[in-house]
């Protein structure tokens, strides 16, 4: 009998510290709502955990203004630059996505790819599920953004 409660008790540690299907997942992604001032329809995005990621969710929720750059992103200053532990020394941004620039400590909103390719600084996020049209104006936008529990 005590040897079916030690095997029972290391089985469950055993399950407890690996996680399997969608623990996993969930704890690998996360989900944030972009409310876009003067329009009705939030915005998500899905976002792949890292360093970044997480040091990102600390400062939501967060309201930004976005301005154009280059005719392909909305980018706006962070109130304090993320960390870039464990994050890649680039990225080539794409129509949909969400990185930081680390360079000048930046949120970019790609809804274009990006015209110059592979850039360093530039670190992933995640991606937005639709790209709306107010990214796509030139003037500059309020938005707010928050973390979805």
């Amino acid at each position: 009998m005590n040897n079916v409660a030690v095997l029972f008790t290391l089985i469950s540690t055993t399950c407890a510290i690996k996680p399997t299907g969608k623990n996993q997942q969930r704890g690998s992604m996360m989900k944030i709502r972009i409310d876009i001032d003067g329009t009705q329809q939030p915005l998500f995005a899905t976002l792949a955990m890292s360093p970044t990621v997480e040091d990102f969710a600390k400062q939501l929720p967060l309201t930004l203004i976005l301005k154009d750059y280059e005719s392909t992103e909305k980018i706006a200053d962070l109130p304090t630059k993320l960390t870039t532990q464990n994050a890649p020394h680039g990225y080539a941004g794409k129509a949909g996505d969400l990185t930081y620039y680390a360079p000048w400590g930046n949120l970019a909103f790609f809804y274009k790819d990006s015209h110059v390719g592979y850039a360093n600084g530039l670190i992933f996020l995640g991606k937005l599920d639709a790209i709306p049209q107010a990214f796509k104006q030139k003037q500059p936008i309020k938005i707010s953004i928050s973390q979805i529990k």
